[in-house]
């Protein structure tokens, strides 16, 4: 008989949770709502913060173990004075200096790259600018090295002064400059985002402190109730924390979406402007889900404790 009372007991705490927690949803409909779509646009930006986070590291790792020094020859439609006045590069001078850079110990490796191979490469790359494809010849496209440094950083200074004036040449480009400029503008991307999803985080708290201050003066008599007739503190504010968690959830559950499309929509629309070659998969997009749903729950949660213990007496 003992064991049934203490059954019976639990379930009709439990339902008296429960009805306490539907009780204050329906009471601040309003404010309930505005929480849901304030933490669903918070998280969806925090998730969004943390894809960028993702595809600008996986691209630097991916892009940083390709990053060579490019030594382009001079070609007829170069516009270079030196270029114009001596006339396209010679294979023997192409060869010479290859030859030379293959001697510098500062050198890893050097490829070299076609008319044909950089203009194909030029066409696959710009597959999405047809106009500009259809207006560029395979000669203006000039032949290259592509220059693989042992210490891309220590090492750019020496080989650039053996290559600068060098017979045949028209440019050097240094890469890793170019994916430096590129790297800031995707991490400015990346914290615009994380900036917005902390004021949107701010926000989120501040209402759930409201939502439940004001949840818990409308229901202040039954507290006083409970109270009187012995009922524990956690008893009391237990409808009140999991009103915040529930708000948390649901927003979450909306965010999934918001993260999805931010994912499938954003990303994907930049990788038609931008090769990234390091694609986001499925199991990146769980974690993002999935660390989106521990801070929308320690949020909400942590907020209505403290709010509980601080502000309100129950």
């Amino acid at each position: 008989m003992g064991g049934i009372r203490r059954c019976y007991g639990a379930s009709m705490r439990s339902q008296f949770v429960f009805s306490e927690i539907w009780i204050g949803l329906r009471r601040n409909l309003t404010m309930t709502m505005a929480l849901v779509v304030v933490v669903a646009l918070s998280l969806s930006l925090l998730g969004t913060s943390l894809l960028f986070v993702k595809q600008v590291d996986k691209t630097r790792s991916v892009w940083q173990a390709q990053v060579e020094v490019a030594v382009y020859f001079c070609v007829a439609s170069s516009a270079n004075a030196v270029c114009q006045q001596d006339g396209p590069a010679t294979p023997a001078e192409e060869t010479q200096l290859e030859q030379r850079l293959r001697q510098m110990p500062q050198v890893e490796s050097v490829r070299y790259i076609s008319q044909a191979e950089a203009y194909q490469d030029f066409r696959t790359y710009y597959s999405n600018l047809p106009g500009l494809v259809n207006l560029t010849k395979q000669g203006d496209i000039p032949d290259s090295l592509g220059i693989k440094l042992r210490n891309p950083n220590a090492d750019y200074g020496v080989v650039q002064s053996a290559v600068n004036g060098a017979p045949g040449v028209d440019t050097v480009q240094n890469e890793a400059v170019v994916l430096g400029n590129f790297y800031q503008l995707l991490e400015a991307a990346r914290n615009a985002v994380a900036i917005m999803a902390v004021i949107a985080l701010v926000a989120a708290v501040m209402l759930v402190a409201n939502t439940i201050r004001l949840s818990a003066f409308n229901r202040r008599r039954e507290t006083a109730i409970m109270r009187l007739v012995g009922a524990s503190n956690l008893y009391i504010q237990l409808p009140f924390l999991l009103e915040g968690t529930i708000a948390g959830l649901i927003g979450w559950a909306i965010a999934i979406g918001l993260i999805i499309g931010a994912k499938s929509v954003l990303l994907t629309s930049l990788t038609k402007y931008v090769s990234f070659n390091a694609g986001l998969g499925t199991g990146d997009l769980i974690e993002v889900l999935g660390l989106a749903l521990l801070a929308g729950v320690v949020i909400c949660a942590t907020t209505s404790f403290v709010t509980l213990r601080r502000y309100v007496r129950v």
